[in-house]
């Protein structure tokens, strides 16, 4: 088979290395990739939104198959545009997408459905919102409605908190057009956990868990980034968690989403809160996870590319998936001063430590090659540093002992990724 990722980052990284282990795939091409993606795969300079130059491409090089990886190709329709060009495409269609790019879609569906999830408030001005704050329960959360890279959430103490938020995202316009719709959210409070699934439309086949740290410094200090680090599995993910949100959220999410006309087929991504009332829904997304992928996928048994074919098939009640009985644990690598200023173009070196060790990884985020073809930095988030161990605590040191081997001018990480571990 021939294949073609769309992307460009450590999740697309993460998903190349995955399909490249497939026996099935002979030529595998990513479009536009990084330097790391270029070991496995021939990287194309195509944007994630040329949606007819990606699917000429695929056409001119007959393709087998599509994976579309971020989410803003995914909510813009880059499904539907492959297919109609006559690709077969592993991902949620335009209208089934929009269950990550509405966080007042999604609310709504959850809301009727029955899907549990915390108490909210839909605003399409800023008057009404700040009306609506003035007797609200303190702390709330504010969201953008739309994709903001993972940043559009605030977490408002007060008032006084909540009514800056709402300047920020409806008036200032801060995460852009994601802002013309505010959601405004009862703050709950219990562990985070999100859980990856392959979805066919009808059948939903559950990942392993895994827990995702969003703020930038130690201590959950700092500013909502991507992601700067992630662990699996969740040791607050217990058998009765799994057992409830099978029963109440996951199946309940696929049929709901059929029932409104939005079969959904490729990933979701459940965001979980654990909460004292139980399991409650905080987002979905409706891709991989990242840095989540970097610590499933490395753990998953199975052939990725007979998943993803069986999810474009609606055969996906015929996999069995599995995971290995291990844990692992990624370290993310930014450049200092991210997510708001960082420079970028240093020099990276140490990647042949990774080399023929067996669970080590090192995954690009936000590489490129230089002139001379040296790999040097080219975003905020640089690297994902991937480890396995039998559980939890030994993944996490062998993890921090890989971050030693990389180095680059501006290097900066948490170092206290995986500190619930300690708290299990």
């Amino acid at each position: 088979m021939k294949v073609l990722i769309v992307g460009g980052g450590g999740r697309e990284h993460a998903i190349a290395w995955k399909v490249a282990h497939s026996p099935r795939v002979e030529k595998l091409y990513c479009a536009p990739g990084n330097a790391g993606i270029a070991e496995y795969a021939e990287c194309v300079n195509i944007g994630v939104m040329e949606f007819d130059k990606l699917a000429e491409f695929a056409k001119e090089n007959q393709v087998d198959l599509v994976v579309v990886g971020p989410d803003d190709p995914l909510a813009a329709g880059a499904v539907d545009a492959l297919e109609a060009a006559g690709l077969r495409v592993f991902g949620p269609r335009k209208n089934a997408a929009i269950l990550e790019a509405s966080k007042a879609f999604s609310k709504e569906l959850m809301k009727k459905y029955n899907i549990p999830t915390a108490a909210y408030e839909t605003f399409e001005d800023p008057e009404s919102a700040l009306a609506y704050l003035e007797t609200a329960k303190m702390p709330i959360v504010l969201k953008a409605d739309g994709l903001a890279l993972g940043k559009g959430v605030l977490i408002c103490k007060d008032l006084e908190e909540a009514k800056a938020g709402v300047k920020t995202i409806m008036l200032d316009k801060q995460f852009g057009s994601a802002g013309n719709r505010l959601v405004a959210e009862e703050f709950m409070t219990g562990r985070e956990v999100s859980v990856l699934s392959f979805v066919d439309g009808n059948t939903i086949r559950i990942m392993t868990s895994a827990q995702d740290h969003k703020r930038a410094k130690d201590g959950d200090q700092g500013l909502n980034t991507g992601g700067m680090g992630t662990f699996s599995p969740s040791p607050f993910y217990t058998d009765e968690v799994d057992a409830f949100c099978r029963e109440h959220i996951y199946q309940a999410t696929v049929d709901a989403m059929k029932s409104e006309g939005r079969t959904f087929q490729g990933i979701i991504f459940f965001g979980l809160m654990l909460t004292e009332e139980g399991p409650k829904v905080l987002e979905y997304n409706a891709r991989f996870g990242d840095p989540e992928t970097q610590v499933v996928l490395p753990r998953m048994k199975n052939d990725i590319v007979e998943v993803f074919e069986a999810c474009v098939d609606g055969t996906l009640d015929q996999i069995d998936l599995q995971f290995e009985d291990n844990a692992a644990v990624c370290v993310v690598l930014a450049s200092d001063g991210y997510p708001e200023s960082y420079e970028k173009g240093y020099k990276i070196t140490g990647f042949d430590m990774f080399k023929d060790k067996d669970g080590y990884y090192v995954f690009h985020a936000g590489t490129k090659f230089d002139e001379d073809g040296n790999i040097v930095t080219n975003g905020g988030r640089v690297l994902g540093v991937t480890a396995k161990g039998n559980d939890l605590k030994e993944a996490r040191a062998n993890a921090y002992k890989a971050t030693e081997w990389i180095e680059f001018e501006n290097k900066y990480m948490r170092h206290d990724i995986g500190k619930a571990i300690d708290e299990a």
